[in-house]
């Protein structure tokens, strides 16, 4: 049974940091892409970050400032953000890719975490 658990959000001052974490169950973390999503009160879901076999991918609005990377050891990605903004505060999802390729399509990823939140405040 696939299954994909968030950890690591909470409240963090702007210029903060937090490392999220996916830990993943049910299959083999290294054969598939992870996606990082976000979705803020009343607004949409947003892609922040995808780590495919190959490479890692980037929003705009989190590159240079967000970091995402396979912990393989653990069977866990990552997400360190660093220079934390108000406007970065939302909940948090991670979800699995049905293969190693790149997507920022929400619709493309086939299982989901329950989602970690994070607000950024002071």
């Amino acid at each position: 049974q696939v299954q994909l658990v968030e950890s690591g959000g909470g409240l963090v001052q702007p210029g903060g940091s937090l490392r999220l974490s996916c830990a993943a169950s049910g299959f083999t973390l290294q054969s598939y892409s992870i996606g990082w999503f976000r979705q803020a009160p009343g607004k949409e879901r947003e892609w922040v970050s995808c780590i495919s076999s190959r490479s890692t991918y980037y929003a705009d609005s989190v590159k240079g400032r967000f970091a995402i990377s396979r912990g393989n050891a653990k069977n866990t990605v990552y997400l360190q953000m660093n220079n934390l903004k108000p406007e970065d505060t939302a909940v948090y999802y991670c979800a699995m890719l049905g293969g190693s390729y790149y997507s920022r399509d929400a619709s493309s990823y086939t299982y989901w975490g329950q989602g970690t939140q994070v607000t950024v405040s002071s």
